[in-house]
């Protein structure tokens, strides 16, 4: 059986949350380098490229909209009981890591091509 304390749940939850705020805060930033890509190439793949990277930082603020949701909710209704759901959104989140972690790499790539 696992057991998690209230205190590491609430640990888990603040550093999720933070995390959170600096990817999103990080689309910001790698936005505004597509706009970079547009003004300095117009061609077809170009703006596929740029098309794709704009569709998943929309999906991807889209997964941390909920993810923030689950993860204050959670933390609203703290109970023993709950080590199965904290387990759960746990594992969302280290998926949603592993997921920027990759579309970060496919779009330095993209970057290093087009800029």
């Amino acid at each position: 059986m696992s057991y998690t304390t209230v205190t590491q749940c609430g640990n888990d939850h603040s550093a999720w949350l933070k995390s959170l705020d600096f990817y999103d805060e990080e689309f910001d930033i790698l936005e505004s380098r597509l706009v970079e890509i547009v003004n300095k190439n117009n061609s077809h793949d170009a703006m596929a490229g740029v098309e794709h990277f704009q569709n998943q930082f929309i999906v991807q603020r889209n997964n941390i909209d909920e993810l923030m949701h689950s993860i204050n909710e959670h933390a609203g209704k703290m109970e023993s009981g709950l080590v199965d759901e904290h387990n759960s959104l746990h594992e969302q989140f280290d998926i949603f890591e592993k997921i920027v972690k990759e579309l970060r790499l496919e779009y330095n790539l993209f970057l290093v091509k087009w800029m």
